[in-house]
């Protein structure tokens, strides 16, 4: 903290000290500079903006999928909600599909039973973001993280029926 004093002064001074007179707050009044290494300033700012990118990337969540079939056996769907889960308490989306193989399309309620079944036992901590609906041969739905808010006095959630002519 050298205080105020001109510019040719700062200049003299950090040309005897080796180094840089660097203008760090062009918009104060008068503007603040730093003698210091400039090349070694850049360098710096360049390893904390790759930190602040690689810091960005890690919180970037992507979309999970998991997929089921009608006729799941009951410790392969456990198995299965556990891992959905999971991936919403880290923060992923996940995406719920059930395909239908051969004759079981005859039989599409049965699917929609088991993706309702699912989104029940998520409720508690899912937020369903696309209702499940036939696309195809396979049903679809979206769940995401449920937000830690309390709701507010809202009221509470009802069970929304799912009907399967949805598309």
């Amino acid at each position: 903290m050298v205080g105020v004093i001109p510019t040719r002064e700062a200049m003299k001074l950090a040309q005897e000290a080796g180094l840089d007179l660097v203008e760090v707050s062009p918009n104060a009044e008068p503007p603040v500079c730093r003698i210091m290494d400039f090349g070694k300033y850049r360098y710096n700012e360049s390893i904390k903006r790759k930190q602040a990118r690689k810091q960005s990337q890690v919180h970037k969540r992507g979309v999970k999928e998991i997929k089921f079939h009608a006729n799941v056996a009951e410790h392969d769907y456990e198995t299965k909600v556990n891992h959905t889960r999971k991936f919403l308490e880290k923060g992923h989306k996940v995406k719920l599909s059930l395909q239908f193989r051969g004759r079981e399309n005859a039989h599409r309620e049965l699917g929609f039973e088991v993706i309702k079944r699912v989104l029940n036992d998520c409720d508690d901590i899912a937020a369903v973001e696309m209702e499940p609906r036939l696309i195809g041969r396979q049903i679809v739905a979206l769940i995401g993280k449920r937000s830690g808010k309390s709701h507010g006095g809202a009221a509470p959630k009802t069970e929304r029926p799912v009907s399967e002519k949805q598309s």
